[in-house]
């Protein structure tokens, strides 16, 4: 009777490596630029520049400075657990999502030659996403308990997030904020209709 509950332990482990791996190369890649001549940044995403869109999967690695990686790290690892509960390809699902979006709406709405970096496009998205997985189609226990987890993300960092689109100072993206959580949030609505497609 232990075995299969013993078999399901690396899986839940393996779930949580991927948030985990995500922020280790975001600080091997710092290290890297303190180290290495010149500077990793100049890989962002410049908008209005096609030559930079290798910056919408390389722009949420990269970062300005160490302060800027330290205030990224622990609600990208705290949201990215929260999202890599259900699974590593959902995880990678909601990143990818919270990039390209989060990506191209920086690109659109930014200013011509605004070079863009960091990974709070992707924090952004994870926010979302486990804020309105609460619509999915679930049983009514899992759904309280996505219910119970939104809500105490919501005092926990929805003051951050409001301030982050509404109230960021000069040198701060509200656009990459914004549209990451549009990719979170379109992520969490297509997967609830998945859901309920499997469900019919």
């Amino acid at each position: 009777m232990t075995a299969p509950v013993a078999s399901e332990r690396p899986s839940a482990v393996a779930r949580f490596a991927s948030p985990l791996a995500l922020v280790a190369l975001m600080w091997a890649i710092q290290i890297a630029d303190a180290i290495l001549p010149g500077s990793f940044t100049g890989f962002g995403l410049r908008s209005w520049d096609l030559a930079s869109a290798p910056g919408l999967i390389l722009g949420p690695l990269l970062h300005a400075s160490w302060p800027h990686l330290v205030g990224n790290t622990l609600p990208l690892l705290v949201l990215g657990c929260l999202v890599a509960v259900e699974g590593t390809g959902r995880f990678w699902l909601v990143t990818g999502a919270s990039a390209l979006v989060g990506g191209a709406g920086t690109w659109v709405f930014n200013a011509p030659g605004t070079l863009t970096v960091g990974a709070s496009v992707l924090v952004f998205g994870y926010f979302a996403y486990v804020v309105v997985r609460v619509l999915s189609p679930r049983p009514i226990a899992h759904r309280l308990v996505y219910a119970l987890i939104a809500l105490v993300v919501i005092v926990l960092y929805g003051g951050s997030m409001l301030a982050g689109i509404i109230g960021v100072g000069p040198g701060v993206s509200w656009q990459a904020h914004l549209f990451g959580a549009v990719g979170g949030a379109a992520a969490a609505l297509l997967g609830a209709r998945g859901a309920g497609a499997r469900r019919a």
